[in-house]
């Protein structure tokens, strides 16, 4: 019995049947201008009166903003499971306009076939109770006198009517889902937004990833060697390249931070560059580990974006070299040569590394750093960054030097 009873205790079916009556309400203003009622037995109002309907609500469907406005509406008082089931989106071709129209033409008659049940089911109560000969939807019943249980008859009449007022609900919620959905081009264009803010977050993560882990290897290693040794001007420079690294960490987060807040003028948040790299390479030095570079690179060749993934890839470089090569000599280039830009960052094995290049992780082509053998997120970043931009990353130990090599296209298809 509760089950029987639940779809009464819903808000959402009595916004349903408010939505039919709307439909209604529509088809009961055609009839008051034309043909009306007056004279006309009810298969001849509706031969006259359903074409120009049909004929006003498709042109009605013509109109881009009557999808959006029926795709609120809808959303509002159907109440589908989703919201996304139901589009609020203009009409952009003649498939969603075609679709609009069946939609309108289904609603108004599902409207109409509802409020006339409606009314008869009103009328049948009033006479069930009231009249001496009481009719039930157009059938002449014995008079009340004779049957005393036709007031009983009053509740059974208006459950069945309840219920037919939740399946056209779920019948009309059920046609807006088909008639009102995304289209295949919104579905495309919603997956794809989902691909690229899917694209972001990941970029976003790497950019944290490199930024404040060359940011903390930095830290640790200038904090070790200022305890190990103990001079105040060396322990004054080291506090100075922890205060500067520290700041260049909080510039990177806050812009990280910016680009998870969409900017209300679309302009893109600047990153570094290549033309950083000489400040990167300072910090490395401060830290102990001495930086040959040699940057080949014409002012504006790069685009943006090649220059930006250009820098974080040579800063994560330079960051697994202080941190698992600390003091070693690093050796950097950068050169555009026959339309390729081509990254080289390599330094000698720290002692404890070398028995692990030395072993069958090399076979692989990529070499984990630290002798993990299972590679870091931060190289594996790199490659990712490569791939993303038409090139390509490998990383290894060759000739007792530990060897990242990136080649990327300066335009991509290249």
């Amino acid at each position: 019995m509760p089950r029987i009873l639940a779809p009464f205790l819903s808000a959402a079916v009595y916004a349903r049947w408010l939505h039919l009556w709307v439909g209604c309400v529509f088809v009961g203003v055609i009839l008051m201008i034309y043909p009306g009622t007056y004279g006309w037995s009810p298969a001849e109002v509706l031969v006259r009166a359903a074409p120009l309907d049909a004929a006003l609500l498709g042109l009605a469907a013509l109109v881009p903003a009557m999808r959006r406005a029926e795709g609120v509406q809808a959303r509002l008082l159907l109440v589908p499971e989703q919201e996304q089931d139901i589009a609020v989106e203009p009409a952009r071709g003649w498939a969603d306009r075609r679709r609009t129209a069946a939609w309108l033409v289904g609603r108004v008659a599902l409207g109409s076939l509802v409020g006339m049940f409606t009314v008869l089911t009103v009328t049948a109560c009033g006479e069930l109770l009231t009249r001496s000969e009481p009719c039930l939807y157009g059938l002449r019943l014995p008079a009340q006198g004779e049957v005393l249980w036709y007031p009983l008859a009053v509740p059974v009449l208006l459950f069945g009517y309840g219920w037919l007022a939740v399946w056209a609900g779920r019948l009309q919620l059920a046609m807006a889902v088909r008639l009102l959905g995304p289209s295949p081009a919104e579905r495309l264009a919603a997956a794809e937004l989902r691909a690229e803010r899917l694209l972001e977050r990941n970029r976003l993560a790497r950019e944290l990833h490199d930024s404040i882990g060359h940011a903390l290897t930095v830290t640790v290693l200038q904090a070790g060697a200022a305890r190990a040794v103990g001079d105040q001007a060396f322990v004054a420079k080291a506090l100075e390249v922890i205060e500067e690294t520290g700041r260049q960490a909080m510039d990177d987060l806050e812009r990280t931070l910016v680009l998870l807040r969409e900017a209300p003028d679309g302009v893109a948040t600047e990153h570094p560059g290549i033309e950083q790299l000489p400040g990167l390479f300072d910090t490395a030095r401060s830290a102990g580990s001495p930086v040959e570079a040699w940057i080949d690179v014409p002012s504006g060749k790069l685009p943006g974006v090649l220059s930006r993934e250009s820098y974080r890839i040579v800063q994560e470089g330079v960051t697994n070299a202080l941190k698992y090569a600390p003091g070693e000599p690093i050796t950097v280039r950068v050169a555009v040569r026959d339309g390729r830009l081509e990254l080289r960052c390599a330094n000698a094995l720290a002692a404890q590394a070398r028995g692990t290049a030395a072993r069958g992780t090399a076979a692989r082509g990529t070499v984990a750093r630290g002798g993990s053998g299972r590679g870091g997120k931060g190289l594996r970043g790199i490659r990712e960054r490569a791939v993303l931009l038409g090139g390509e990353a490998s990383a290894g130990a060759e000739s007792g030097e530990w060897v990242l090599a990136v080649r990327m296209p300066l335009r991509l298809g290249a």
